[in-house]
């Protein structure tokens, strides 16, 4: 790795603050990172955008708060803040305890902000707004709600916004609510303010741009780390599952286990525990498993390995649905270096929280996406001259005389295999950032109409739409939605033409649910002895002496009170995971191309063991003989099925299309199933090929489940289309697919 010049020869060194100069010295610092050389010059004057783009630990933090904070020295006569908004509350924990000790000796006060955070904490800031504020999306609407005619006062001494983990937020129903909080935050102090993007994880910068500055993208100072990639090793293990018959007899025997009886040894669960136990003991790992069933699962498995050995249990379950306790317990269990630890993990620890140095990233099934891949890669091989290693594994179906398509393609392996390759290649998945997010446009309404006392439909427009976030929504569309949120009664408007809450929207707008920009299902409590375990989804109730496993140990429950939503659980010596409901992440069309490469190669895969070639050769051996490198569409038995190689968006479109022009079909991941002859596939096809995109009223009319957002169900019909369209199908490559299939 090529460092940057020490501390002694940075000219953007000596623009800092000297007690910053002596904390640098006092942490041992001989160089600064070239992403904070680069950052000191661009932020410590306070007027530029700026968007810092770096590996995970390579000191993102430091390259904003140096010369953040070194501007906040520069003006003590004129009371400086700053506003760092982020995705988790467990990062905002993380920053607090980081920024901390470094802004505790240059007396600029940090405070965090968030529903675990005490009244006392926050008031010091309500006292004196001043220093460093941490906070999430969520808290920043709850002030805009709860303090709108204090707002002003408030932020009247911000001179940053600081968004971290940026690449979260791109795309999503939270990140059109962050665009517009960060716009309204400018509109109550009445100016401009810089605004500072940090991310591990993005690729095209310019669309970074447009997101975090959206009408002054071409102003934003883009710093990307050229610091020398980490040397990755890669190994890809394939398994083969039991028959039905013997899967379900190991469930039976799972959930009937004492602590003392074997488990069931033909599942590959078992054999993947085994080697995990073996390979991961004595050293700190992320493992992730596809679901919060599964993290129980192998939590579980490899804590019994650890009890059966008689050895400390070095395995800790961590996901979203575990008591705040357990999930810092996890945290503490990684961070702290006193034994080596394992999290078992969803999404939770895929973001920055600083859990240390990391050595092997485990992937059990196929990766939600390349870019979750990436993030979590950057976990590890963070110590010099250490090889970042990702571990995968992957559980295919024995083949038969009746298995489907998608089994004979081996599509989990080729998946993951292909979502590796990409990795290997420096290609991620572009956010999708054409979303119209009208659920999210309601919810700013009735905010800012709470937030100022009552606001007319012009500065709602205005401040939302023409000046604002929501640019994709046309004024005829705007106006029709403020008529149907009057007809379900969440505004109201005075003769005067001022808009105000209506009876339901008070209602919600006073509910702690409210400040979210995305819906959340109802949970049942988890309770041990009167101390909270976690939660589940409440569609999922309990039965009393139901023996589950839940943060990693088994339990026994003991009573289930449905009006509290409270579960009762004591230990017990057997059990299975509760099931979780989860959706699976959509898959890009470059993800789909790349799994048509490696099928139509004949070479070895480098990175994979025998099992797994052998299964990659049985694809490959499937796509050779159907002549899948030349034709998408197969006529097999009665069912006739297209292979398109596109992504979800466009798959889910197709078959939706399809189905609009009379051919009933049903999409399962990489196929398109019909129970018609090629001839009839190849007149719906013809049929689609002539849609006009741009009807959605039409070519959505059947659809009844396009109610995906959290405020979908206020929306007029001809804007949720609209929506829901932009946000979850890709009709134009559908079209144009069935196009090309007519020619």
């Amino acid at each position: 790795m090529n460092l940057p010049p020490s501390s002694s020869e940075s000219s953007s060194f000596s623009l800092l603050d000297s007690r910053i100069k002596r904390w640098i010295w006092a942490e041992g610092w001989t160089s600064l990172r070239d992403a904070q050389e680069q950052a000191i010059a661009a932020l410590v004057g306070a007027d530029q955008d700026v968007i810092i783009a770096a590996a995970t630990a390579a000191g993102k933090t430091e390259a904003a708060f140096l010369p953040i904070l070194t501007h906040l020295l520069n003006h003590p006569d004129i009371p400086g803040a700053v506003l760092y908004i982020s995705p988790l509350k467990a990062l905002i924990n993380d920053q607090w305890e980081r920024l901390g000790r470094l802004c505790e000796q240059l007396d600029i006060p940090v405070i965090a902000w968030h529903g675990d955070i005490s009244a006392n904490k926050k008031h010091r800031f309500l006292k004196s707004p001043e220093g460093v504020l941490l906070i999430t999306p969520e808290s920043l609407e709850a002030l805009f709600v709860n303090r709108g005619s204090n707002m002003g006062a408030l932020f009247k001494n911000l001179r940053y916004i600081v968004v971290d983990e940026l690449h979260a937020f791109i795309g999503s129903e939270r990140g059109k609510q962050l665009q517009s909080l960060m716009h309204r935050v400018e509109l109550v102090v009445g100016r401009h303010l810089p605004r500072v993007g940090l991310s591990a994880t993005l690729g095209d910068m310019k669309m970074a741009s447009n997101f975090l500055c959206p009408r002054r993208a071409e102003g934003v100072t883009v710093i990307e780390s050229k610091n020398a990639g980490q040397t990755l090793q890669i190994q890809v293990k394939g398994y083969i599952q039991p028959p039905m018959c013997k899967l379900l007899e190991g469930r039976d025997k799972l959930e009937s286990a004492s602590d003392d009886e074997p488990e069931d040894q033909h599942s590959p669960d078992f054999a993947i525990a085994e080697h995990l136990y073996k390979v991961l003991r004595g050293s700190n790992n992320l493992v992730f498993p596809n679901s919060r069933t599964q993290v129980e699962s192998f939590a579980d498995r490899l804590r019994r390995c650890c009890e059966r050995d008689a050895v400390p249990n070095e395995f800790w379950p961590h996901h979203g649905s575990l008591s705040k306790d357990l999930r810092e317990q996890a945290e503490h269990a990684l961070k702290s270096g006193e034994f080596p630890a394992t999290g078992i993990c969803t999404s939770t620890l895929e973001l920055g929280i600083d859990i240390g140095s990391i050595k092997n990233v485990v992937q059990i099934g196929c990766p939600p996406s390349v870019a979750s891949l990436r993030q979590r890669l950057g976990r590890s091989g963070r110590r010099p001259g250490e090889p970042a290693i990702l571990r995968a594994y992957c559980k295919e179906q024995p083949l038969t005389a009746s298995s489907d398509l998608s089994d004979r393609l081996r599509q989990g392996l080729v998946q993951t295999i292909a979502m590796i390759r990409l990795l290997t290649q420096s290609w991620f998945e572009p956010p999708r950032t054409q979303g119209v997010h009208a659920s999210t446009l309601v919810q700013q309404c009735l905010s800012i109409i709470a937030q100022c006392g009552g606001a007319t439909a012009p500065e709602l427009w205005r401040r939302l739409v023409a000046d604002g976030a929501f640019t994709r929504i046309e004024k005829a569309d705007f106006v029709e939605l403020l008529k149907n949120l009057g007809a379900k009664e969440l505004i109201t408007q005075e003769s005067s033409g001022l808009l105000l809450p209506g009876v339901i929207g008070e209602r919600l707008i006073n509910h702690y649910e409210f400040y979210s920009a995305f819906s959340s299902d109802e949970e049942f409590r988890l309770v041990c002895a009167g101390k909270p375990l976690g939660s589940l989804p409440v569609s999922r109730p309990l039965a009393k002496d139901q023996r589950i496993i839940f943060g990693g140990r088994r339990w026994q429950v003991q009573d289930v009170d449905l009006e509290a939503k409270i579960i009762t659980v004591s230990p017990s010596r057997g059990g299975a995971p509760p099931y979780f409901e989860g959706l699976g992440a959509m898959i890009h069309d470059r993800v789909r191309q790349e799994m048509r490469a490696l099928l139509a190669e004949s070479t070895p895969c480098p990175f994979i063991d025998r099992t797994a070639q052998a299964l990659l050769d049985e694809a490959r051996q499937t796509f050779a003989a159907l002549g899948l490198s030349q034709r998408h569409i197969l006529l097999t038995g009665d069912t006739c099925q297209i292979v398109s190689w596109l992504g979800d968006h466009a798959n889910d479109a197709l078959c939706l299309l399809l189905n609009h022009v009379g051919l009933r079909c049903e999409g399962d991941g990489l196929l398109i199933s019909t129970n018609a002859k090629s001839d009839k596939m190849m007149w719906a096809l013809e049929q689609v090929a002539a849609l006009d995109a741009s009807d959605l009223k039409t070519l959505l009319a059947d659809v009844e489940n396009m109610r995906r957002e959290k405020w979908d169900w206020a929306l007029p019909e001809s804007l949720l289309v609209k929506s829901y369209a932009s946000i979850s199908l890709d009709i134009g490559t559908a079209i144009a697919f069935a196009k090309a299939q007519t020619l």
